[in-house]
């Protein structure tokens, strides 16, 4: 029998001859929710208790070193070092692992203890997580507010129930993760508090504690550097402390707030658990948070797998941001010093490189307010440290990947009309950190806050152009600056500042300084002008060749903000139709002994593993066969994203491989943040409302089946959108997302 889900709260199922409601205690969103799915091969997200944006993440660890010991977790792991608060969600680097508890039984032993698990013993769903932890058959359930958690533990009757809190816990230490010092007391009976900073990804990075008991403590131990320590605390580098609690017929629980200001911003977040009675409120309270913000985009389909890799993919994209800001509006500012937050949270973890392509337009429509904040609060950082953040993490300037693309997200925002007010400051912000900065340089020198201006930009304003023979990954800085400058011109525009707009739209042509018609790729130049001689489009040296994560099949087309241009510097739609052709279907031979491991999900030399392929599909909209746009669409969305563990292809990055796939579920996307439009693509729903203000915005897809995967028609509220000739391409505007409005796209099985 054929089902068709329909989702909202509640899931109701259509038969052929009836429709008969779910139970809606056994049927809702959260169901088709998994948050294992990521944690497998290289996807690095974590299965732990969260809400949406929340500061604690309190999840297991089951992997400390190498690439994927990213989120602390992987699927294939058995062992359990235990549990900590703070984790990243399918980020390529690991931090945090901040304040690791693990319960065990019988005595302290000599080495710190480490458990092990299995999947059958497993549970997660989104708030909530439990597992038994072995050898000591402790049932372990964790779950979680915005700046606090609650740990619940069920040891066996009779047992010598014990508790490690370990501060020395760190992930990624062969990656150069360190502690620098920790510090921990026992303040009564019921009451542990304590603090630890680490330098990793993060170079200074504090966390407060107070953590609660519902039991007396009835003996401890605490251990500094390896050796006991006497007395209710302990101060050193590597702290670890040990709590005995009596045999009880009840559940040990434990409440822990974490702040980065100071131990009273850990008491003051803790408050947050003091208008609920028990464990249990809390989950039901995060499971309600979530499927509030789930349901804000209801779809039918039916196919079950589907759903599963919509929902969760949803889910995964309301992780990061993470509120950073204590209850009292104190953050830890970019610039290390304290501030104070006034009306919003301030927020951390925004993987900007990754997440302006698909996970910020896809926040622009789900929830335009916050959207509007993370784009001010990202100026709130450049008022803190001098430059517009790449990837702030915990109040430090990272310096990660290329360019400047927080750029890309103010200019969306003003496109958008999401944020309107102090164009001209905003402006200044990006001109700022688009342009090269001596002072910021040498004040950050030798640290990765550097890496926020990079020589490359020295390069750019000086040459025209990033040589080859000056900096690596040359070609992708260029590329991708040459974008940033486009969406800097789009703010000048939006400030009234004309002359600076043609100054940045002319700085937006650089991307053709690249592309050698010889080759018909984009290579490297070196200073004199000259084409560097060592050329292989299929080669990657991660970290030192011209191309970021990559090679020239996967960089040539990153040309987002001009494709008419990109086309008419290949020779013209068809030839940029057979280049895109020759891309999708040549060898995924990747050549080079050092080749980067980001190169994933390969169809041809199409990587979809990794961010600056994920517009290349819409690309044969402006050639002589669009129709390949829904082809490969289609080919994306079934075969690599599974609701299995190893079901995203490669990292998932805070939300951006996940958001690409809600976009073009959906049958939308947009080429060129900064650029309002939406194009269609390829929809596998049957129907989808998204929430807008108080009404809907409605998407129906008419005669879709996974053998009707071309467009027919599409019409926006009764009129039909024509493709224009000079494009072949079906497109529409943000503002006509609109409560009240109708997408209607019509699918057939040939183009």
């Amino acid at each position: 029998m054929r089902q068709i889900f329909f989702l909202s709260l509640v899931v109701i199922a259509f038969s052929c001859t009836q429709k008969e409601p779910i139970n809606q205690q056994n049927t809702s969103i959260l169901d088709y929710v998994d948050p294992f799915i990521g944690t497998g091969f290289h996807g690095h997200t974590f299965p732990g208790a969260v809400v949406p944006h929340g500061r604690v993440q309190l999840s297991p660890d089951t992997h400390l070193l190498g690439w994927d010991a990213s989120s602390g977790y992987h699927y294939d792991d058995t062992t359990l070092y235990g549990f900590s608060h703070t984790h990243l969600s399918g980020t390529g680097i690991g931090d945090l692992g901040d304040i690791l508890f693990l319960p065990f039984t019988g005595d302290i032993p000599n080495e710190k203890p480490v458990g092990s698990f299995t999947h059958e013993t497993e549970e997660a769903s989104p708030g909530y997580y439990k597992v038994v932890v072995e050898p000591w058959n402790v049932k372990s359930e964790l779950t979680a507010t915005q700046r606090a958690g609650w740990h619940k533990y069920s040891y066996p009757e009779n047992s010598e129930a014990k508790l490690m809190i370990d501060l020395s816990h760190i992930l990624q230490a062969n990656w150069g993760h360190k502690v620098i010092e920790g510090e921990i007391k026992i303040i009564d009976e019921f009451t542990v508090a304590g603090y630890r900073l680490t330098s990793g990804w993060a170079a200074y990075d504090p966390v407060y504690f107070k953590c609660v008991f519902n039991q007396p403590i009835t003996g401890h131990e605490i251990y500094v550097n390896n050796e006991k320590s006497i007395g209710d605390s302990g101060k050193g580098q590597h702290v670890v402390l040990y709590l005995s609690f009596a045999p009880a017929n009840t559940p040990l629980e434990a409440k822990v707030a974490l702040s980065s200001v100071d131990a009273k911003g850990a008491e003051f977040n803790i408050s947050e658990l003091a208008n609920f009675n028990n464990f249990d409120e809390v989950v039901a309270s995060a499971r309600n948070t979530w499927a509030g913000e789930l349901s804000a985009i209801e779809i039918q389909s039916a196919d079950e797998d589907v759903l599963k890799n919509f929902y969760t993919a949803l889910y995964h994209t309301k992780i990061a941001p993470m509120i950073f800001s204590d209850v009292d509006g104190r953050h830890l500012g970019i610039d290390q010093k304290i501030h104070r937050s006034t009306g919003k949270p301030h927020y951390t973890v925004y993987s900007l490189w990754d997440t302006f392509r698909s996970w910020y337009p896809l926040m622009t429509i789900a929830e335009p307010e916050r959207a509007g904040d993370w784009a001010f609060d990202l100026y709130q950082h450049y008022l803190e440290g001098g430059l517009l953040p790449k990837w702030p993490l915990n109040g430090n300037y990272t310096g990660t990947m290329v360019g400047y693309p927080a750029v890309a997200i103010l200019a969306d925002a003003y496109q958008k009309g999401i944020i309107d007010t102090i164009p001209e400051r905003i402006l200044e912000s990006a001109i700022t950190s688009s342009t090269w900065q001596q002072d910021f340089s040498d004040k950050h020198a030798g640290t990765r806050a550097a890496g926020v201006m990079p020589i490359h930009i020295k390069y750019k304003e000086e040459l025209g152009f990033v040589p080859v023979d000056k900096c690596s990954e040359s070609v992708s800085y260029g590329l991708e600056m040459a974008y940033y400058d486009w969406c800097v011109a789009q703010l000048a525009e939006k400030a009234g500042d004309r002359q600076t707009a043609e100054k940045y739209f002319k700085k937006g042509k650089a991307y053709q300084k690249y592309y050698d018609p010889d080759v018909k790729f984009m290579r490297g130049k070196n200073s004199d002008g000259t084409w560097d001689k060592d050329f292989n489009p299929r080669f990657s040296d991660h970290q030192k060749s011209e191309f970021v994560e990559g090679n020239a099949y996967q960089w040539t087309p990153f040309v987002p903000h001009d494709p008419e241009g990109l086309a008419k510097l290949m020779g013209g739609r068809e030839a940029l139709g057979i280049w895109l052709d020759s891309l999708f279907s040549t060898s995924s031979e990747v050549v080079g002994e050092h080749a980067s491991g980001d190169i994933t999900g390969l169809i041809g030399q199409y990587a979809h593993g990794n961010e600056p392929s994920h517009h290349i599909p819409y690309l044969y909209k402006y050639t002589d066969r669009p129709w390949r746009t829904e082809e490969v669409i289609d080919t994306i969305l079934y075969h690599f994203y599974k609701p299995t563990p190893a079901g995203i292809i490669g990292n998932e990055d805070c939300g951006q491989m996940s958001a690409w796939y809600v976009l073009n579920a959906l049958g939308i996307y947009q080429l060129a943040p900064g650029n309002s439009e939406f194009l269609i693509g390829r929809p596998i729903v049957d129907h989808a409302k998204i929430k807008i203000d108080d009404g809907w915005f409605e998407i129906e897809v008419i005669n879709n089946s996974k053998i009707n995967k071309y467009v027919k028609k599409v019409k926006l509220n009764g009129k039909v959108l024509k493709i224009p000739t000079s494009t072949g391409r079906h497109g529409f505007d943000y503002k006509d997302i609109r409560a009240g409005s109708k997408l209607e796209i019509a699918m057939t099985d040939s183009h």
